[in-house]
């Protein structure tokens, strides 16, 4: 299942073109029953959990907890339960998205799309602490991308 939890305001999108989306993105980095949840917020919001989990008291554009977080990149999740099927939270701050979206002109959906699929690979193993991690996961981040119609990053 996809949860969209949305507690702001003022930046509108189209629910259902994101929970589309995120159900194909599931199914081509190979976990489409797979539950993964969403909180769209502000910087305000966002700033208080980087803060608190990552010890930078700044806003972000977004923030994942895997629900496996020991898992490598590319490996396969085998859940022992119905209830361990489950990829973990994304906290994503619209606010700080459509800033980088101007900046960057690059439309706002296409923008926030890319910043779901980095969240979602994050989630599956990967993370860009050294230069090699960093490669390795912006070509599967590009992959994916590419495949579901965004070239402009």
């Amino acid at each position: 299942m996809i949860l969209i939890k949305n507690t702001q305001r003022k930046i509108k999108f189209n629910v259902n073109n994101i929970k589309n989306q995120v159900s194909h993105i599931l199914t081509l980095v190979e976990h489409p029953d797979f539950d993964v949840n969403f909180w769209f917020t502000t910087n305000k919001t966002i700033r208080k959990f980087n803060k608190k989990f990552r010890k930078k008291d700044k806003p972000t554009d977004i923030i994942s907890f895997p629900f496996y977080p020991e898992l490598k990149p590319g490996e396969k999740i085998k859940p022992k339960l119905k209830d361990d099927k489950n990829l973990g939270d994304i906290i994503i701050s619209l606010e700080f998205c459509q800033k980088d979206s101007i900046k960057l002109n690059i439309p706002f959906e296409k923008y926030l799309l890319r910043i779901i699929v980095h969240g979602i690979v994050h989630l599956i193993g990967y993370d860009h602490i050294t230069e090699a991690q960093y490669k390795k996961m912006h070509k599967f981040e590009q992959k994916i991308l590419k495949t579901i119609g965004i070239t402009v990053l």
